[in-house]
């Protein structure tokens, strides 16, 4: 084990040792759903109760109240390393730094028309297809970071010449670490979950009845059935 192994063992915590950097935050779902439940009572009142309106257009409807939803965050701590060389190498500096970071995953609901919506009344199903989910820039939480360093900090210069890098590293550690398929996976998992919710109740309320809502998102296999 090399040197920036061991320092980065001593300063993360053994609980990020033992469990996934990722955690699912709580989202103000409830809101969200009495958000969407009015807009599809006002779609209902506006088609009309004779035939309890278009299902797609009290949809889309309830998707223009909601321009962007996070329907996933993910706590990461990038572990990273810098060095600086003065002297022409006489003096030497090594800072590794550990960063927690938060990503947040979000849909685009402004994207959402007609054309991502299809209705089968026979089986009282909503197919909706989604745009591509959109990873947030990370945001490091330098102010707890924890930081070890080996060798002489010989000017102010040099500190901050290394905690700039290693801000730089981390906030590009975090990025590709919010990229990996288990954390899309989850992050996707999370909005469809989501989408289905807050659109089922909305369309109850609109005088539906129980109806199944199908989620996938652009370049997957429409459900077999």
């Amino acid at each position: 084990m090399d040197e920036t192994a061991r320092i980065a063992t001593r300063l993360e915590p053994p609980v990020h040792r033992q469990r996934s950097l990722a955690r699912v935050q709580g989202t103000p779902w409830l809101l969200f759903i009495l958000t969407l439940a009015l807009a599809a009572w006002l779609g209902w009142k506006a088609f009309g109760p004779a035939d309890n309106g278009d299902p797609v257009a009290t949809s889309l409807l309830a998707f223009e109240k909601q321009n962007r939803l996070t329907v996933f965050s993910a706590q990461l701590s990038p572990v990273v390393a810098s060095t600086d060389s003065r002297l022409f190498g006489a003096i030497k500096t090594k800072q590794v730094a550990v960063i927690p970071a938060r990503v947040d995953y979000a849909l685009d609901l402004s994207k959402m028309d007609r054309s991502r919506m299809a209705w089968d009344e026979a089986a009282s199903t909503l197919s909706v297809q989604l745009p591509p989910l959109e990873v947030g820039r990370p945001n490091l939480d330098e102010g707890h970071a924890q930081y070890l360093r080996e060798g002489m900090i010989f000017t102010r210069d040099a500190q901050d010449k290394l905690t700039r890098s290693n801000t730089l590293l981390a906030e590009q550690q975090a990025t590709a670490q919010a990229a990996n398929p288990v954390l899309m996976g989850l992050a996707k998992g999370a909005a469809k979950d989501a989408i289905r919710q807050n659109l089922a109740i909305p369309l109850q309320v609109a005088g539906f009845g129980t109806v199944r809502v199908e989620v996938r998102f652009d370049g997957e296999p429409a459900p077999a059935h």
